[in-house]
């Protein structure tokens, strides 16, 4: 499991945000589930997200967020030829970090139908 030591220490700081970001954006390709966000059917270009923090909370043993990504999805075979096509992509989730471990949990939010 992932951890987000930066962002739990700077929890009740003017910082939080901007380290939460960062951390995000530092994580390893491939960390987020962000597959399951995607809307076109293609795949994941996560090598240049940025993320916007939407909301933030607390219970005693977690850190609660909701966070917005935007991230590269390419799709097969929908422009001329069959050359793939970047499409900007956004999804948003939220994300739980242990107070004890730093450790997180990420859960993409699915759009209601």
């Amino acid at each position: 499991m992932p951890k987000l030591p930066r962002s739990l220490r700077d929890w009740h700081s003017d910082a939080f945000v901007q380290t939460l970001k960062n951390e995000i954006v530092e994580l390893k390709t491939g960390t987020l589930p962000l597959h399951q966000g995607i809307s076109q059917g293609g795949y994941v270009d996560d090598s240049n997200i940025s993320a916007t923090v939407l909301s933030t909370t607390e219970t005693e043993h977690t850190i609660l967020t909701k966070v917005g990504i935007f991230f590269t999805e390419i799709v097969i075979c929908c422009g001329c030829g069959d050359d793939p096509m970047p499409q900007n992509a956004y999804c948003e989730m939220h994300i739980s970090i242990n107070k004890a471990t730093a450790e997180a949990e990420f859960i993409i939010i699915q759009e209601a139908i």
